[in-house]
């Protein structure tokens, strides 16, 4: 059975919600949950739950929490008695199979490097996150741990993105793509242009070229690729538009019997839209690079994102993404050095 560590006191909901997830995915996913955080809080919600006893959950007591407001790099050094911390110290001990944790997502990668350490042969590691497109999904990374990069970690971020997208996801040949300013080749900053050629030149990258911000959500590509601070400002961006659409079809709604008559007629075709790019429906976010299973979720995530992300977890641990990434010639060959 997967163990997964998971961090109780991270989020904002924490630790009601995170527990409550932890309690959901006991009970469906055949998962053993280790709630890690502060004991006395803990043990009063899992009082709030039917025949906790007899499911695999077990406690393991921190004294300490990196909090929102926390610098990540002090406090991962500083609160060592934390539930990253200590969480993150039962994978690397064995005691684990992966983490989770609804916190401060620079203090969960601050902590980690801690904690784990890189995977031999990773320059930095990238936060990854699945997308809605069109007609499924494509991973995005890095999303936020690395705002300035260098050509070969765009192309580490690129393998580990095919590795999870092919093994995790099931996607038999991952199209891999470049996010730039145009779709033609020669298009691009100087950081595009440099890593076009170390992606065409990978033998095991199924690479289709540059892909254009307006294309992301079409689907042309099953993974793409791009530095941390041009993926956070793509994935903030599209939460507020869609946050605004979804406004704004609420404000034309209420104009008009008829329009209110017809969104009473497809009001379930929109659940199916709204659960399609609901990031409660992905879990969280894979922090690929670490030398152990790390997932990291929204700060706003209920229950059932919680239950999600210890999923995705879950099939981190089983498809051995790890050992993927610390075998393969492109970490540890001549594009690491």
């Amino acid at each position: 059975m997967v163990r997964v560590a998971l961090d109780a006191m991270g989020g904002d909901y924490a630790p009601q919600e995170i527990v409550a997830g932890g309690v959901l995915a006991a009970r469906e996913l055949g998962v053993e949950v280790i709630l890690v955080g502060k004991r006395k809080e803990i043990a009063r919600e899992l009082e709030e739950h039917d025949d906790v006893s007899r499911l695999p959950l077990t406690v393991v007591h921190a004294d300490e929490v990196i909090e929102m407001t926390d610098h990540p790099a002090t406090a991962a050094k500083t609160k060592k008695k934390s539930s990253m911390h200590v969480g993150m110290g039962l994978v690397k001990e064995g005691a684990a199979d992966s983490f989770v944790t609804m916190g401060n997502s620079g203090g969960a990668l601050a902590t980690a490097l801690f904690v784990l350490g890189r995977i031999k042969g990773v320059k930095r590691p990238a936060l990854a996150t699945i997308y809605p497109t069109i007609d499924g999904y494509t991973f995005l990374l890095d999303i936020g741990a690395n705002a300035d990069c260098k050509p070969e970690y765009l192309y580490q971020f690129a393998i580990m993105g095919n590795i999870y997208v092919r093994d995790v996801l099931g996607v038999r040949n991952p199209r891999v793509g470049i996010i730039s300013n145009g779709e033609e080749r020669g298009k691009g900053n100087k950081l595009v242009l440099e890593t076009v050629p170390l992606l065409e030149n990978a033998p095991d990258l199924n690479f289709v070229g540059n892909v254009e911000g307006k294309d992301v959500a079409r689907g042309v590509a099953d993974v793409v690729v791009m530095d941390g601070f041009t993926g956070n400002v793509l994935l903030k961006t599209s939460e507020g538009i869609a946050w605004m659409l979804g406004e704004m079809i609420k404000q034309e709604v209420k104009k008009s019997p008829v329009a209110i008559l017809g969104a009473f007629l497809i009001k379930g075709a929109m659940k199916r839209v709204l659960a399609r790019t609901d990031y409660k429906e992905y879990g969280g976010a894979p922090l690929l690079g670490v030398d152990g299973n790390v997932i990291v979720g929204h700060g706003r995530s209920n229950r059932i994102a919680v239950r999600n992300a210890i999923r995705v977890a879950k099939s981190m641990a089983e498809q051995k993404v790890i050992e993927s990434i610390r075998n393969h010639s492109g970490i540890i060959g001549e594009n690491a050095k």
